[in-house]
């Protein structure tokens, strides 16, 4: 074994030719880049022709009145495609000084190309442009990035952790990363930030793809943002700040890849051209709303509130090189210092619930109270996840999460009721909101756009571990979501939040999994103010209602003899590290009955007004389903990594 992780290791280096570059190597493609960027600027003003923004106004208000004793911030959910990625456009064009981008995924589909053609011009009229982007499963073509590296002078671009130093990864160097410097390719920066003149900024669940913000043909996110302004931005900026200083954060010419593109083409002059769009009059439509002063009040405005108190948490880069600093894991120790101190109800919102140690140990404590906090979780299904190896950890473990730790899951059925007919069936008018469970504010529709043609059926899942072989190779089947019985746009719940006793409210990017616990760089937005706490969870609960979402909850003994026995086979089985192969287990998936009132699954009327509807419903039997299957019985040492 050694020997051929040897030549593995020998032969990724001969195909890849070393790791990092010569300092003269380096030093030429500066001088090419010197040479031929574009020093061009369209804009002659002191502030750099920035736009007029409310949102920026708002946020400069909210500054001026601040007070290191009494801070004042105005901070705005963002729970729609359209509103999350307008937002984005108007801060962009807003700009007088500076953008710092930081994000895990960006895909040049129509989403990505909007948003990286507005930071050009925005660094063409003078405005400092820096991104920092995860290399896995970002731009990944040397040619765009060493155009890129040209496109302004305002314009800088880096990529976090790269695989053998390249933009992209080939399957060889994937396997090679993984054999030789496991802890350090494991680590992946997971952190999605916006930030403005360090005045605003957003941060959340969304990345740089159609997907994101409800453009994708096939399957789109229910996702969120939060927007701040004011003093908690320039926490934002000095986060950024220390990822961008990183070691592991590597200029564009210290690329190979990028490095030999940009030294082959010296002569050219490369400029940055207007992308060509899918849906350009989709595009038209966004960017003009995002100019609309109008549309922005009635669509952001209407929906933000000025608070005091609000702090942006970040974990440190390189997270694994020093796991016992207390700051590396700033942002998980936060949240867990939130649940554990939980007097009354949890709230969780989380596209995978697979618990670290650590949770699992908050949760049972928790659990053992006198009178233990009320927990809801809101998850994916099979059916609505694009995730089915981490959903196998999630399945494997139902028992434990309903019984040892009393959670209320609640899992998004593919096509929820909430979703906006725009997405699911091409009409023009959102559907009414049902009113949530116990009473939480009602939140707005996801909302959707009509659209046509083809998009990526396969793009990078946030969960994709070691499933994933660097972002080229990773557009495959094994990201693709299971088969459904019907056809149509699906949705899939992306969402990192959490609310806690009404009081405290946190959105970020921390999936409270071990990944995020112990490998990934997270970041977050904890707010403490009850109306935000109110809006947060309101708009979760919308998540679990009938219509949206199974509630998972036990099977009903019916058989006197055989299902105890079931149920202690089943226990047995759960509990093994490998080869837990009992099928029956001991919860399963539930759908309200017509005319009855939704509950909790411990309500003694329980049975009698829900109807179960099967492990997997509106799964299609398929590969994805025997996976899951095998997954659930032998992966569960693999959930960490997962």
């Amino acid at each position: 074994m050694r020997r051929l992780l040897t030549f593995l290791l020998l032969a990724a280096t001969l195909a890849t030719g070393g790791c990092s570059l010569s300092k003269a190597r380096i030093q030429r493609a500066d001088a090419v880049v010197t040479l031929t960027v574009d020093r061009g600027s369209n804009c002659d003003r002191a502030d750099h022709c920035a736009a007029p923004s409310p949102l920026m106004d708002a946020a400069a208000e909210a500054d001026a009145a601040s007070t290191p004793a009494r801070p004042v911030h105005v901070a705005t959910l963002l729970e729609d495609g359209d509103s999350a990625l307008a937002a984005r456009v108007n801060l962009i064009r807003s700009a007088r000084r500076s953008i710092d981008v930081q994000t895990y995924i960006w895909e040049m589909d129509d989403a990505g190309q909007l948003v990286l053609d507005e930071l050009i011009h925005a660094a063409r009229r003078g405005v400092r442009v820096r991104i920092l982007a995860d290399q896995l499963f970002s731009f990944g073509d040397p040619a765009l990035l060493a155009g890129l590296a040209r496109a302004s002078d305002h314009l800088d671009i880096r990529l976090y952790n790269p695989t053998f130093h390249n933009a992209h990864t080939t399957p060889l160097e994937f396997a090679a990363g993984i054999a030789c410097c496991f802890f350090r390719f494991n680590q992946r920066m997971h952190n999605k930030l916006l930030v403005v003149d360090d005045l605003i900024g957003i941060t959340g669940g969304r990345n740089y793809e159609d997907r994101y913000f409800d453009w994708d043909d096939t399957f789109d996110y229910v996702d969120r943002d939060v927007m701040v302004g004011g003093p908690a931005a320039k926490a934002m900026g000095k986060s950024f700040e220390t990822f961008w200083q990183h070691k592991r954060s590597v200029p564009l010419t210290h690329l190979r890849d990028v490095n030999r593109a940009i030294v082959a083409d010296t002569d050219d002059k490369r400029t940055w051209k207007p992308p060509t769009y899918a849906h350009p009059e989709r595009v038209a439509e966004l960017v003009a709303n995002a100019q609309d002063p109008t549309w922005l009040a009635e669509h952001i405005g209407a929906a933000s509130l000025r608070l005091n108190r609000v702090e942006y948490l970040s974990d440190l880069p390189g997270k694994t090189d020093e796991p016992r600093r207390r700051e590396a894991r700033e942002l998980t120790r936060h949240i867990m210092g939130l649940v554990r101190n939980a007097k009354t109800e949890i709230v969780l919102q989380t596209p995978y619930l697979v618990m670290s140690r650590p949770a699992k140990k908050i949760f049972a404590n928790l659990r053992q109270r006198d009178d233990p906090p009320r927990v809801i979780v809101s998850t994916n299904s099979l059916a609505s996840t694009d995730a089915f190896a981490v959903y196998a950890m999630s399945y494997k473990h139902r028992k434990r999460y309903l019984t040892d730790y009393g959670f209320e899951i609640y899992e998004l059925k593919p096509r929820p009721s909430n979703a906006d007919p725009d997405a699911l069936e091409g009409g023009s008018h959102a559907v009414a909101i049902p009113a949530p469970i116990d009473g939480g504010s009602v939140a707005k529709s996801r909302r959707g756009r009509a659209r046509s043609g083809s998009a990526p059926n396969g793009a990078p899942s946030e969960s994709s571990g070691f499933f994933a072989v660097g972002s080229q190779a990773s557009r495959g089947a094994r990201h693709r979501p299971a088969p459904l019985l019907t056809a149509g746009v699906r949705f899939g719940l992306h969402a990192k939040s959490i609310v806690v006793d009404d009081t405290f409210a946190m959105v970020g990017t921390h999936n409270f999994d071990p990944r995020s616990d112990h490998y990934n760089t997270e970041a977050g937005v904890i707010v403490y103010d009850k109306r935000f706490a109110d809006r947060l969870r309101g708009s979760i609960m919308q998540d679990t209602q009938p219509g949206n979402a199974w509630v998972i909850g036990p099977r009903q003994k019916t058989i006197p003899v055989l299902s105890p026995i079931n149920e202690f086979i089943g226990d047995v089985s759960e509990r093994l590290p490998f080869f837990d192969l009992w099928p029956f287990r001991y919860a399963t998936s539930y759908d309200l009955k017509p005319g009855c009132i939704p509950m909790r699954w411990t309500d003694p009327q329980f049975f009698e007004c829900y109807e179960p509807v099967g492990d997997f419903p509106e799964v299609d039997v398929s590969l994805k389903l025997i996976y899951t299957r095998m997954i659930t019985a032998f992966g569960s040492s693999a959930a960490g990594i997962l």
